[in-house]
């Protein structure tokens, strides 16, 4: 069995494991038990009641958080002409095309989201097998695959998630920082739930919403009352 720190085990006994919390008071128990010495990362995770071996119960899409996620993501674009002359303008931190992929392929991963241009995916394509591992495949239904490279970017560095449910129908993702406040998470949670309630799918039978969970980096979970967790 792993060893838990004594900061761990403290926050543990702090609050009640078993209960069913409101979202802001579940964010605020978080907040209140996040003392790392760095900015911990705060994440919600929902189980919800789809099964993804069916394609119409799969669930993926992207949203750009209201107070952004704390964090400033480094974004790599493939496109040419002046689709890459207006990536460089709105704050891309790489732009190419082949040069970019013989980096790639030679082992280098300097980046955490990239987009591409339509007519780059023919060759984007071909780094399918080491960009889709590593959840980096540019895909329209995030809106990584478009001719609005500039729009893509700035949502990207305003706080733009991606969100997917993997195979047990877990929608596990970053909603803020510990620096923030428990307002600010709240409502990066609450435009995530709103999200998932709109994306919910009609073949879904039974709660949709089994579990909700918020933590932080280094903290405990915290269990949200999945009856509520999409009406706040």
């Amino acid at each position: 069995m792993a060893k838990v720190g004594k900061k761990y085990q403290e926050a543990v006994k702090s609050f009640d494991r078993i209960a069913l919390y409101e979202p802001l008071e579940a964010l605020t128990i978080v907040l209140t038990n996040a003392k790392a010495k760095f900015d911990e990362t705060v994440e919600v995770a929902f189980k919800l009641g789809i099964d993804t071996r069916h394609a119409d119960q799969q669930i993926r899409g992207a949203i750009v958080l209201p107070n952004g996620t704390g964090k400033t993501r480094s974004v790599l674009v493939f496109a040419k002409g002046e689709k890459a002359k207006e990536a460089e303008l709105a704050g891309a931190d790489f732009v190419g095309a082949e040069d970019m992929i013989a980096k790639i392929e030679q082992g280098w991963f300097g980046f955490e989201v990239v987009v591409a241009t339509p007519d780059m995916m023919g060759m984007v394509g071909k780094l399918g097998r080491v960009l889709g591992p590593k959840g980096l495949m540019p895909n329209p239904k995030t809106g990584t695959v478009t001719l609005d490279v500039a729009r893509a970017i700035k949502e990207i560095k305003a706080g733009k998630i991606e969100y997917r449910a993997e195979k047990a129908g877990i929608i596990q993702a970053p909603i803020g920082k510990a620096s923030f406040t428990a307002e600010q998470l709240l409502e990066n949670y609450r435009a995530l739930a709103e999200t998932l309630a709109k994306a919910k799918p009609a073949a879904a039978k039974g709660q949709y919403v089994r579990s909700v969970t918020v933590s932080s980096t280094m903290g405990p979970g915290v269990r949200i009352n999945p009856a509520k967790a999409l009406a706040q």
